[in-house]
Order: structure tokens, then C-alpha cells, then sequence
């Protein structure tokens, strides 16, 4: 049997669809668990870690712990609050807490430290919050 060759327009749909299948099989989904549902990655550290000590969170701002991907705020006395340190916007890590918010410095985004709100764009969603605990002077994963 004797095969025709191939037209320009057969090469180019048959390169088109290999090409998009290699393009779906690399968007596929990771079920390995290392981020949120929400698409962040989630945060590093052991339950029950101690991440400081409850005098090294600034009242009115707050502290970020880079390896864990958590920052920890204490937006009025003994208050305590905790969220992803990694922006909604594109998964930067942020780099400040100053002013009553927590910031990034990838694109501006900006969130409020009492609950992680979105105070300046382009950040589509609030930082989530994370789970923390407060006893005997040190703030701990929980």
C-alpha cells in the first residue's frame, strides 16, 4: 500500500491537536495536597509549632513567618489573628504589615489585619484565615 503524503493543512491540524493535548495534561490538577481549595498554597509548619512569642507581634500590626506562609496579626491588645501570608492576586508572598493592613509588594494588594479583607486591589479574595493558638505567651499552629 502506498500512502499519499500529507497536505500542509492535515500536518497543521494534527500538530494543533497534539499540542493541546499536551496543554491539558499539564493544566490537570494536583491532588498531592499542597494547596488550599481556594488555589493558595497551603501553609508549612507543624500543629502545634510555636511561631513566636505573643510580645513579638506588634499591637496594631503583625509578623510574618515566610517558611510557614502565615502571617500572624494583633490588631488590638491580646487579640490575635493569623492568615495565608501568600496574596490572592498571584500567590506572591507579602512583605509588610504597617498601617493597619497587611501588604504585598508584588502588585500593591493590601488587606486589613483584623480579618483579612481586601482594602486595595488588585487582590480578588481576602487572605484566608488560619487556625493559631494563644497560651501561655506564645502564639502556636493549630
Amino acid at each position: 500500500m502506498t500512502s499519499l503524503p500529507a497536505s500542509r493543512r492535515t500536518v497543521l491540524l494534527t500538530s494543533g491537536a497534539a499540542a493541546l493535548a499536551v496543554a491539558a495534561v499539564g493544566c490537570g490538577g494536583d491532588d498531592g495536597g499542597g494547596s488550599a481549595s481556594d488555589g493558595t498554597p497551603a501553609p508549612k509548619g507543624t500543629l502545634g509549632q510555636e511561631l513566636a512569642k505573643t510580645a513579638d507581634i506588634p499591637v496594631g500590626g503583625g509578623r510574618i513567618f515566610k517558611d510557614e506562609k502565615i502571617v500572624v496579626t494583633q490588631p488590638t491588645e491580646g487579640d490575635f489573628k493569623a492568615f495565608s501570608a501568600v496574596c490572592t492576586h498571584q500567590g506572591c508572598l507579602v512583605g509588610s504589615v504597617a498601617d493597619g493592613t497587611v501588604n504585598c509588594p508584588c502588585h500593591g494588594s493590601t488587606f486589613k489585619i483584623t480579618d483579612g479583607a481586601v482594602t486595595g486591589g488588585p487582590a480578588p479574595r481576602p487572605l484566608p484565615e488560619e487556625k493559631i493558638s494563644v497560651e501561655g505567651g506564645s502564639v502556636r499552629l493549630a
